[in-house]
């Protein structure tokens, strides 16, 4: 059970690929994935550095692939940012965003991530960094036969 979460999910590189101010090539299971934790109860913001007519295109562009966001760029829908009242910074549980530490891990980790991780808040999974994992060498046959 997600108990509301609300996810805030970065749009050029993480949702498309990165091509500012254009709209990139959607990203493997982008949507997919989005459709299926908006299904599952999470709400979803689009926290993007687009503003104005480049933000509107980002929010239609994602309508239209099947998903509806419950703010853009706010913490909550209709919200109006006041700099003297209020910190810049979103309020959300979890941040998805290709500028993470790490890099941006894809879509299927992602879901996997929040499957394990907060849906059955399972603590023991260990969640390897996509960035880490290429870096790995596998181990062929014989060393793991003979530990060499």
């Amino acid at each position: 059970m997600n108990n509301n979460k609300i996810i805030a999910v970065d749009f050029d590189g993480t949702i498309v690929e990165d091509a500012y101010p254009e709209i990139g090539k959607v990203k493997l299971f982008a949507f997919d994935t989005l459709k299926k934790l908006q299904s599952k109860g999470y709400r979803l913001i689009l926290w993007t550095y687009r503003y104005g007519r480049r933000l509107n295109e980002a929010v239609e562009f994602c309508r239209q692939n099947g998903v509806e966001f419950y703010a853009a760029n706010n913490s909550f829908e209709g919200e109006t940012f006041d700099p003297a009242a209020q910190s810049r910074k979103i309020h959300a549980d979890y941040f998805i965003d290709d500028r993470n530490l790490g890099g941006f891990p894809g879509w299927g980790e992602i879901y996997e991530i929040i499957k394990y991780k907060i849906e059955f808040d399972i603590e023991g999974k260990e969640v390897i960094p996509y960035s880490k994992r290429k870096s790995q060498k596998k181990e062929g046959f014989f060393s793991r036969l003979f530990g060499k």
